[in-house]
């Protein structure tokens, strides 16, 4: 079900004024933004608003038949007159508007608004009563909720790393959060980022609640798509659809929402106890395509950033030490304000920043701590304060609890409990050994050692057809490249691997990466964001141009099922003389000495 709404009305007079090419225009009602595109007499239009991550459009200097526009948040360009994006090529489309013209000789642009489907059924806010509904926060994006006699806990990260080795736990989590994790009457998993859903946590809590009820969205890419592999045992995992209610006792409903900009994987969650609602919406860039419940009780949302390689990881051209603190510093103010501005349109009685409390822990990604710089959440909270007095903040602690019936009753009462003074807030040891000693086990294994792998795993990859040729070598911690580790070319254009970059012009990036975790990845089938988002690559690119395609379907696309490694090495004696990949070459770059 859906409906349309006029966003922004021209007379005849504004109409007859509009140029050809690109019109910038601005709703007097409520100062939103909107471009027309104009070309013989024929008009198309959109929302001024990147579909990337809501970033503004200006003019783009370099266009010049007046087509193309330039987000200020990431320089994404869009072409208009197609409603395509053209950098990133080949990524996402512009939803239009609807241009309406009416009989007077002026205009309407119209905006189809999705149906509210958590208007369903709606139920009254009921009195609560003093510690019937309490939110605790553990640690990261992990909240327990006491809902009456039920008890529901989001994204359970509560030991080990994320994304391979890169992101380890900046808050220590309860003494007894493994305890409360299996305690649990259902647990909530936004999606597959192993900040959210933490194969280490699982495995231990599927020694003692193998059947505990876990619940995901129906995501193209399954949230659990690593559960075989994984070995971790739960029998009890429930995949909903989005938009529906679902009743777990008289009181107690959930809903799980999709992201527009992710929809593959992203998801949020709006939890209802006797018509309360609490919505979380996690990572999300643009939850529900921006329609979400306005005066929810609580609310909470990421707010930290930091949460990609770049521009850390890349180098070359303009990525300067100063050029990238500038970005970041930029990048976090922008989404300061961004997440700012969103609270105070939605009016949330309470706001909780949360999801974003990790650190790069690890001694060998030093730098990528100093230089990866994130929001703090009492700036964020500071922010909304100014600019919405009315609602009331929440910067928690681990073991800090919500009651929500006496943040309700009165701002005045003590409605927060924070932990006993003296608790240990921030981690300050992690077992990094174990964990990455248990990726470098895959340094050794056997289909390293047949120089065929490279193209039976871009094979199962199933990526070509695409202009863009990419290096890859291996390297030490530092990143510096290992002597007798792979050093390859691939052209994903027909999926060869040659000698040397082919005399077409072609665009053209080297990916470093750590040797232990990129063999790690390849040999388990993983994606990608191990080592993007896990600040295991190091990156140059030419030109200076994200391949949203190729980046796209490394780290959402690659098959569910892994490669077949067992009948790789069935085949590797006819398969090294039919299908040997030519040029691997080590760092000096003679031949490389594995075989």
């Amino acid at each position: 079900m859906s409906s349309s709404k006029t966003v922004l009305s021209l007379d005849s007079e504004a109409v007859f004024s509009l140029k050809d090419g690109i019109n910038f225009k601005k709703s007097p009602d409520d100062g939103k933004c909107y471009i027309i595109y104009k070309e013989n007499g024929e008009l198309k239009a959109c929302k001024n608003q990147c579909k990337h991550q809501g970033g503004l459009f200006i003019k783009d200097i370099e266009d010049l038949d007046g087509r193309t526009v330039r987000c200020t948040k990431h320089y994404w360009k869009l072409n208009v007159s197609t409603m395509q994006y053209v950098n990133p090529p080949d990524s996402f489309t512009q939803d239009e508007l609807d241009v309406v013209k009416t009989d007077d000789g002026g205009l309407q642009l119209e905006e189809v608004i999705a149906w509210d489907p958590w208007s369903v059924d709606p139920q009254e806010p009921q009195e609560l009563q003093e510690g019937e509904v309490t939110v605790t926060y553990l640690t990261h994006a992990c909240m327990e909720l006491q809902l009456g006699g039920k008890k529901m806990i989001f994204d359970p990260w509560l030991t080990g790393p994320a994304f391979a080795r890169g992101w380890w736990l900046l808050h220590e989590p309860p003494a007894d959060s493994m305890e409360r994790l299996c305690m649990a009457d259902l647990i909530y998993i936004s999606h597959m980022h192993s900040d959210h859903l933490s194969y280490p946590t699982l495995k231990s809590l599927s020694a003692t609640r193998p059947d505990v009820p876990i619940y995901v969205g129906d995501t193209s890419r399954p949230v659990f798509w690593m559960l075989e592999k994984s070995q971790v045992q739960l029998t009890n995992i429930n995949v909903v659809p989005f938009g529906i209610w679902q009743n777990i006792d008289e009181h107690l409903r959930f809903m799980i929402l999709k992201d527009e900009v992710h929809p593959e994987m992203d998801t949020c969650i709006i939890v209802e106890y006797k018509g309360h609602m609490i919505l979380n919406t996690v990572d999300c860039t643009r939850p529900n395509y921006g329609r979400l419940p306005h005066n929810v009780d609580l609310m909470m949302s990421d707010f930290a950033g930091g949460a990609s390689g770049f521009p850390m990881t890349f180098s070359g051209g303009k990525y300067t030490e100063s050029w990238k603190a500038d970005f970041i510093k930029n990048e976090r103010k922008k989404l300061m304000n961004y997440k700012a501005q969103l609270v105070k349109s939605l009016q949330p009685k309470i706001y909780c920043p949360f999801a974003g409390y990790f650190v790069e822990a690890h001694p060998s990604d030093r730098y990528i701590k100093e230089t990866n710089t994130k929001n703090k959440a009492e700036e964020l909270n500071a922010l909304i304060k100014k600019s919405a007095p009315g609602i009331t903040t929440w910067t928690p602690k681990p073991g800090a609890v919500l009651d929500l019936a006496l943040a309700l009753m009165s701002p005045s009462r003590k409605a927060i409990t924070d932990p006993p003074s003296g608790t240990n807030i921030y981690k300050d040891s992690w077992d990094f050994d174990l964990y990455v000693d248990e990726l470098n086990r895959a340094i050794t294994a056997e289909i390293f050692k047949h120089k065929s792998w490279i193209q039976f795993y871009y094979n199962w990859a199933g990526f070509k057809n695409y202009d863009l040729v990419v290096r890859v070598i291996e390297t030490d911690e530092d990143f510096i490249p290992i002597d007798n580790g792979y050093n390859y070319l691939v052209d994903f254009m027909d999926l060869s691997f040659p000698t040397q970059r082919p005399t077409r012009e072609h665009p053209y990036e080297e990916i470093k990466n750590r040797i232990g975790v990129m063999r790690h990845v390849v040999k388990n089938g993983l994606l990608w964001d191990d080592l993007y988002i896990g600040f295991q690559n190091r990156l140059s690119r030419e030109p200076d141009v994200y391949h949203h395609r190729f980046w796209n379907h490394f780290q959402t696309e690659l098959p569910v099922a892994g490669p077949d490694w067992d009948l790789f090495l069935q085949q590797v004696p006819s398969y090294q003389r039919s299908a040997e990949p030519q040029g691997i070459q080590t760092k000096s770059g003679s031949a490389c000495t594995l075989s």
